[in-house]
């Protein structure tokens, strides 16, 4: 049987509140029974040590215990309590009795001759009574002795005990009812969050990434429905992402592959003939395809954290003038003009040479692709603080604000179309983001004041 949480709960606040509830009135008449009768005890003590002085006093005037055999009268005088401080004596009926004949402790009081034998007062004299020697010119002549309260039964005081008992009973039932109300409140009220969340929980189990929980508070319970939206955010955007990276990498393979089937088709139907020209046309489509897996290699690498670094102090100016020179001729031919700011001194970082070659590269041909011609490339480089700062900066056509984050996005191009004779397929800026973070560095994409795209590089110096 299955047991939903709601009704876990609830039994277990109302279990708890019933055994305490239960403890402390177990406790509460145990303690009670204990003090009263402890109580009682006292006040016979009390009433004993009043009546010892009554009994001195009678057996030094009779010179013997014989007058108490005649009957009863002569006990009821040596049991008269003594004069108040203000001299008052008793008299029954018009003067309230010491609390101790209220409590019933003047019963319970024996008179015993020189032989332990009851002359007077109460006739069951048992083991443990508290006694006092009465005690004339130096001589005792007897005891008087106390039986203790056992209980308040014997007490009779068992009205006052059953009137305990039912106000207890009272407060219990009342208590248990209350933490009923309070379990079922924190059951139904307090859960209810916790229930939406468990539901969402389960359809976005089941696929649905779109699922989220209204967040009604600013305790635990809501901060638990803050990061399960932000979750199912993270999971709906993952799972777009996967969608879209399938689709363009079957794009960007097919692409190629189509080029090369339908050369391959022509010149088998001998419709183009197998020369020069149409070596170097094939050979650009695989070029053009073993560039991009080497390119989804290496960002697969960067995500488990594999990709080789081989690390050591090497100058950023140097490499940066070799990536410039090795594509001067491609931006003279693309009608870009070049403008350089280096230092003299050199800029040494601690990094692998051939990535930040790479790096370099993927920054100057994305700006070969997407510049519009007559249009300028400014790189500078220089020490801020801790680090070195790299800056390419380009003319138009610029990215909207909105999309300068996406550009190190995988397959994301600034331009709406997909057309491959504007660009490559959309990896070189994420592969400089994996070489630049492997470096410990930041790179970020800004608005560039010459109307194009700012590529801010910073790396830590050796």
């Amino acid at each position: 049987m299955k047991i939903s949480i709601t009704t876990k709960l609830f039994l277990a606040v109302l279990a708890t509140a019933v055994l305490a509830v239960v403890a402390m009135g177990a406790a509460s008449r145990w303690n009670f029974e204990r003090g009263f009768v402890g109580y009682l005890n006292e006040q016979g003590v009390e009433r004993l040590d009043a009546v010892l002085p009554n009994a001195v006093a009678a057996y030094r005037q009779h010179g013997s215990w014989e007058f108490l055999r005649e009957g009863p009268g002569p006990w009821f005088e040596i049991m008269r309590p003594a004069p108040s401080a203000s001299g008052e004596r008793f008299e029954p009926g018009r003067t309230p009795p010491p609390v101790s004949d209220l409590t019933g402790a003047m019963l319970r009081i024996a008179l015993l001759d020189i032989n332990r034998q009851v002359i007077a007062g109460f006739r069951e004299v048992r083991r443990g009574a508290t006694e006092r020697a009465v005690s004339v010119d130096g001589k005792t002549v007897g005891w008087v002795v106390m039986n203790p309260f056992q209980s308040v039964s014997e007490a009779g005081d068992q009205r006052f005990q059953q009137n305990q008992a039912r106000a207890s009973w009272v407060i219990g039932s009342l208590c248990v009812l209350l933490a009923a109300g309070i379990a079922w409140w924190i059951a139904r009220v307090l859960l209810a969050p916790v229930k939406r969340v468990a539901g969402a929980t389960h359809r976005l189990a089941a696929g649905d990434y779109e699922s989220r929980v209204a967040v009604s508070s600013n305790d635990e319970v809501g901060q638990l429905a803050r990061d399960f939206n932000s979750l199912a955010h993270t999971l709906q955007r993952n799972e777009q992402m996967r969608r879209e990276f399938m689709a363009d990498v079957s794009h960007e393979l097919r692409t190629p592959l189509g080029v090369l089937h339908g050369e391959l088709e022509a010149m088998e139907d001998g419709v183009r003939r197998l020369d020069a020209q149409a070596v170097r046309s094939l050979q650009h489509e695989v070029g053009m395809l073993n560039k991009l897996v080497t390119d989804l290699y290496d960002l697969s690498l960067a995500d488990v954290g594999a990709l080789a670094y081989r690390k050591a102090d090497v100058d950023l100016r140097e490499l940066i003038e070799a990536s410039v020179d090795a594509f001067r001729e491609r931006l003279a031919s693309a009608g870009l003009r070049l403008e350089l700011d280096l230092p003299a001194q050199p800029l040494v970082a601690f990094a692998d040479e051939r990535r930040m070659q790479q790096l370099f590269s993927n920054l100057v041909l994305n700006t070969c692709r997407y510049t519009d011609a007559g249009g300028v490339l400014r790189i500078a480089a220089r020490e801020q603080g801790e680090g070195i700062a790299i800056d390419l900066m380009d003319s138009a056509p610029g990215v909207e604000a909105a999309q300068l984050p996406r550009l190190f996005e995988r397959f994301f191009r600034g331009e709406g179309s997909r057309n491959r004779a504007s660009g490559g397929a959309g990896l070189g800026l994420s592969i400089c983001r994996s070489i630049v973070e492997a470096h410990g560095g930041t790179i970020e994409a800004k608005a560039s004041p010459l109307g194009g795209v700012w590529v801010a590089v910073r790396l830590p110096r050796a």
